[in-house]
């Protein structure tokens, strides 16, 4: 699973190409708890992948939801988001193409 994680993040920084703001002054991670496995796809407005580092030793996924309904961490570990982060990434460099 570290594998995938990993992946993930490496997808991450080389597409998104832009840099990821600090944590806050505490250092730790925005997401508490493990996450939940599933969110309906048409509820997301947007997705944030967050690597690790050395002030949270874990990726974090967060998705904001649409009508101001929050965000929620999504575990990056579970299949729904593996493939909703590979979907988007694909996605986004097919959106950019010349």
């Amino acid at each position: 699973m570290k594998s995938a994680a990993a992946l993930i993040a490496l997808l991450v920084v080389l597409l998104v190409g832009e840099t990821i703001g600090q944590r806050g002054s505490l250092g730790r991670c925005k997401c508490q708890d493990e996450g939940v496995q599933f969110i309906r796809p048409k509820l997301i407005e947007s997705l944030e992948v967050i690597p690790s580092s050395s002030s949270c030793d874990k990726v974090e996924i967060i998705v904001t939801l649409k009508n101001g309904d929050g965000k929620k961490c999504l575990n990056p570990e579970s299949p729904f988001a593996q493939n909703y982060v590979k979907r988007s990434i694909k996605k986004r460099s097919v959106e950019t193409k010349p």
